[in-house]
């Protein structure tokens, strides 16, 4: 029994401790130009950025219903209106597309204190 305990024991203690699910929330609804420019822009290299690896894209359409599972402080009303989440709870956003050259250093000012950005830098 004790011999038991111990191996469960040091099985949860020594299994990697994981970090939070953070993720870009892109809210856009169709038609939206900003987005379109957006998609241009960044869409296509964002997974492969330090970004992209420490917060995964997810769209959203800003008319349907906010799951459950996020929270938020307000809901979203620009399109297209990026939330970075952590475990679904909100951390901040960036309203609109400033266009490329402020996105990137928005998000940056977003995504350095998470422990996570720091740990996508080396990874491909």
């Amino acid at each position: 029994m004790i011999t038991r305990l111990c191996t469960l024991i040091f099985f949860f203690c020594s299994m990697p401790v994981l970090a939070g699910e953070v993720k870009l929330l892109m809210f856009e609804e169709a038609g939206c130009v900003w987005c379109e420019k957006w998609d241009d822009e960044i869409s296509a290299i964002y997974p492969k950025t330090q970004e992209g690896r420490t917060a995964p894209l997810v769209r959203l359409d800003v008319h349907d219903a906010v799951p459950d599972t996020l929270a938020l402080k307000s809901r979203p009303f620009y399109t297209p209106t990026f939330i970075v989440v952590d475990n679904g709870v909100e951390i901040d956003r960036i309203e609109g597309y400033p266009g490329e050259d402020f996105f990137w250093g928005l998000l940056a000012r977003i995504l350095k204190p998470l422990p996570e950005f720091e740990t996508a830098k080396g990874a491909t």
